[in-house]
């Protein structure tokens, strides 16, 4: 064996590692996070693979074996992420009409606590003039700098934390029961409204913040899939008009909000037109989608789009929806969870230990 059939080995090895730690349920943080970077996974095992086709002789039965090894990992992965190319079906379909009453557009951003730049939020918030505009990480500095947007969202619901957990809803159209929920974690909150469009349809509105798996923050994603499964348990998708917004801290293609959408039937207005990726904002080759706006299947998709930086780590996310009733029959039906499926979120919601056991949304809070 020489050198460059032992390096290309090793990197073979590398990049088979992130496959078999996805197969697996385990949710400690560094096993998990192989979830996120699956485009990058991908190209870098075409890497792998070319330089296989190059360095080998194929003289030994290993070398054919070491292919297959990285051509498998690479058909795992790519099958993770399709559904988020270009290729792929879409889910949702693009709306056709013209009925301003019926639309509802919004804008979440990250902001980063320590980001200073609230002037480009501002001039964003003021291009894009959304109906909805969900902010996340955001203290009381960060609100008070937000506070001349209150001239016309009258409705607003703000937490501010230096947590890194702070959360500030502003809206244009009317809020009515508000809740403020902790559903797993007493310092992460996470908002419930009901948001009346301007035909008075009243459609539920969830926005979420689950802390992510880290070293820094969290060693095990238990209590960020506990939340998403949590509240995909309990969304009554079927007979609610309902919009679930925010910085999930999960990536699209992931087990667990992939489970979301087979327990809650919520839409991805993303599937079939990219990857939206909003995290990294600094750095070009490690992004992911980590800003999420999901939906009933009764709106139609006007337009989605991933908004320049604010000086955030995250690009804000914002997307223009229409409720069309008529969409539930021509929309993609997402896939029902299996026995084995409801069996893990069911244990992933117990082992959290949350401290509210189900999202009661009777529990009206005034802010």
């Amino acid at each position: 064996m020489n050198t460059g059939e032992i390096l290309v080995l090793f990197f073979s090895i590398i990049m088979c590692i992130p496959t078999i730690a996805s197969i697996t349920k385990f949710d400690i943080w560094w096993v998990r996070g192989f979830d996120f970077p699956r485009i990058q996974i991908s190209f870098l095992t075409i890497v792998v693979m070319l330089a296989a086709i190059f360095v080998y002789d194929f003289s030994e039965s290993w070398h054919f074996l070491n292919l297959v090894a990285l051509f498998l990992s690479l058909i795992y992965q790519f099958t993770k992420i399709y559904p988020y190319t270009f290729f792929a079906k879409k889910q949702v379909l693009a709306y056709s009409g013209n009925n301003p009453k019926s639309n509802v557009s919004i804008l979440v951003s990250n902001v980063l606590t320590p980001n200073k730049r609230s002037d480009k939020l501002l001039a964003l918030v003021n291009k894009r003039k959304p109906d909805i505009l969900l902010t996340l990480e955001s203290d009381k500095r960060w609100e008070e700098e937000l506070s001349e947007l209150e001239k016309d969202y009258k409705y607003t619901v703000k937490i501010p934390k230096d947590n890194l957990y702070g959360m500030h809803l502003y809206s244009k159209l009317k809020l009515e029961n508000i809740n403020i929920e902790n559903l797993v974690q007493e310092d992460i909150p996470s908002i419930h409204a009901d948001v009346i469009l301007r035909n008075g349809k009243s459609v539920k509105l969830h926005c979420l913040h689950p802390m992510p798996p880290s070293p820094t923050e969290s060693e095990t994603s238990t209590n960020r899939d506990a939340e998403l499964l949590m509240l995909g348990r309990d969304v009554d998708a079927e007979n609610q008009t309902t919009l679930v917004i925010g910085d999930l801290n999960d990536v699209a293609w992931s087990r667990t909000t992939r489970l979301f959408h087979k327990l809650s039937g919520m839409m991805d207005p993303r599937i079939g037109r990219g990857f939206f990726n909003t995290f990294h904002a600094d750095y070009f080759l490690l992004r992911w989608p980590l800003d999420h706006v999901f939906h009933t299947k009764d709106f139609t998709l006007i337009e989605i789009s991933r908004e320049p930086s604010i000086g955030s780590d995250h690009f804000p996310m914002y997307i223009n929806l229409n409720h069309e009733p008529v969409a539930e029959s021509i929309n993609e039906e997402t896939d029902n969870p299996e026995k084995e499926e409801k069996k893990w979120a069911k244990e992933k919601i117990k082992t959290a230990d949350p401290l509210v056991n189900k999202i009661d949304f009777s529990l009206q809070k005034n802010i």
